[in-house]
């Protein structure tokens, strides 16, 4: 093995589900953003802020082919995160309606 670090996987090796929404809730921006269990608008705010600046450093270094890969990868990603959180929510319903 080489003085570089290893790859850091996106797919959990025995299932191939994506993992990439289980190493953000690892990172210690996150970490710190959700300790109070609120996110405000300043925590959005500096997560905008670290995303765009790596967005500007990553695509620069991407031909048309692999950025258009990457642009489709993202929007997958993004559209799986939220089906995730609104079946989450759908699922944490009440099953049934209260009539006191």
């Amino acid at each position: 093995m080489t003085a570089e670090k290893a790859r850091s996987a996106w797919l959990d090796e025995s299932s191939s589900a994506p993992i990439i929404a289980e190493k953000a809730q690892r990172l210690e921006t996150f970490l710190e953003a959700v300790a109070d269990g609120v996110i405000d608008e300043s925590e959005i705010q500096a997560q905008v802020a670290r995303l765009v600046a790596l967005m500007k450093e990553v695509e620069p270094l991407l031909d048309d082919a692999l950025h258009e890969k990457i642009t489709q990868l993202l929007c997958e990603l993004s559209a799986y995160d939220l089906m995730q959180v609104m079946h989450a929510v759908h699922k944490a319903k009440p099953k049934s309606v209260f009539r006191g």
